[in-house]
């Protein structure tokens, strides 16, 4: 894809992200986010359709951006659980704007939705490639369960301003894990 139209369609999304934090959803339109991303209406809708089709691809686009900066291809298998956490909290962090915008603004319901299954997929796949013990829990049950207590405490932690760092997120979700469900850190491969 040529370079322009990348730069154009990211200018398009970083400004409605930015207009659905100051404005939400129901009020940002077609013409706002042209101003915003200082392009004209008509190239708004050369990229995307509507309002609602920008937050479809907004949403995809930023959930692939976390998939891929947390789970690199190939990598996963060989990174522990710890580590693949971490990655995840700081990528957050790094982008705390963004995601504290899609996560928190009444307009996109559909964000939490599609991150726990994306989280749900990414645990489902580092259970089956590091052969995790599920301890006569169903391997998809497991990752269910996982899945929501991760978005859980990720949505938590953005809602109220990542008060504390990534690293101690990831301790104390490991020390939740382990208490309740999974085997001591040092019988988890790569742990």
């Amino acid at each position: 894809m040529d370079r322009r139209i990348i730069r154009t369609r990211q200018a398009i999304m970083e400004a409605f992200v930015g207009l659905l934090e100051e404005k939400g959803f129901e009020k940002v339109t077609v013409q706002d986010i042209a101003d915003r991303a200082n392009v004209n209406r008509g190239t708004v809708y050369l990229h995307f359709t509507d309002k609602y089709d920008l937050m479809e691809q907004c949403v995809e686009t930023y959930l692939q951006l976390l998939y891929e900066s947390c789970m690199p291809d190939g990598e996963a298998s060989r990174m522990s659980a710890k580590a693949l956490l971490l990655r995840t909290f700081e990528f957050i962090e790094r982008h705390a704007s963004i995601y504290t915008t899609l996560l928190t603004n009444q307009g996109v319901p559909t964000f939490r939705n599609r991150m726990t299954a994306m989280v749900e997929q990414g645990i489902g796949e580092h259970i089956q490639s590091c052969e995790i013990t599920t301890a006569g829990v169903r391997p998809e049950i497991l990752g269910l369960f996982l899945s929501s207590a991760v978005a859980g405490l990720v949505e938590w932690w953005i809602i109220h301003s990542m008060p504390y760092a990534p690293e101690a997120m990831v301790e104390q979700l490991l020390v939740l894990l382990e208490r309740n469900l999974l085997p001591p850190r040092e019988t988890l491969k790569g742990g």
